[in-house]
């Protein structure tokens, strides 16, 4: 059963329910780190998106979206968009990424003056990577 048929708009899923579906100790480490780095709550929306329709999580900072989380059994996906302030400083932080990352970023078309990057999370360093790109939209506080 996919995600969206797991959990219709009518049936919105508690965190903890959209947690065990992912299963994935990666999800985990993405959500505790956006939580505590950036002393917020995620929220679960739906979206009737072509995409990826169905309910998602957003984590938002000062009116700014860090990223929304797509679930998927056993992975999931982020959305991150690197918006024009945004650009130059992640032309210089590409090289420490991974090539999956450089070359998602080299695909990206300009929408709206950034780059949406649909990053499907499948190991740490893609994690790291989205940390990295999430810290590009919005710096933690020291």
């Amino acid at each position: 059963m996919t995600w969206f048929e797991a959990y219709p708009k009518e049936q919105q899923p508690s965190l903890q329910e959209i947690e065990r579906f992912i299963a994935s100790p990666l999800w985990n480490g993405l959500c505790s780190w956006t939580e505590s780095t950036y002393t917020i709550v995620p929220k679960a929306e739906h979206s009737t998106c072509s995409g990826a329709p169905g309910w998602n999580v957003k984590y938002k900072k000062g009116g700014r979206a860090l990223c929304t989380l797509y679930p998927d059994r056993g992975q999931f996906t982020a959305l991150v968009t690197v918006g024009t302030k945004e650009a130059a400083e992640a032309e210089l932080l590409l090289p420490t990424c991974t090539d999956y990352i450089r070359e998602l970023f080299a695909r990206a078309q300009s929408l709206n003056g950034g780059r949406w990057l649909m990053i499907r999370v499948t190991d740490e360093q893609v994690l790291e990577d989205v940390k990295k790109l999430i810290r590009l939209r919005v710096a933690p506080k020291e």
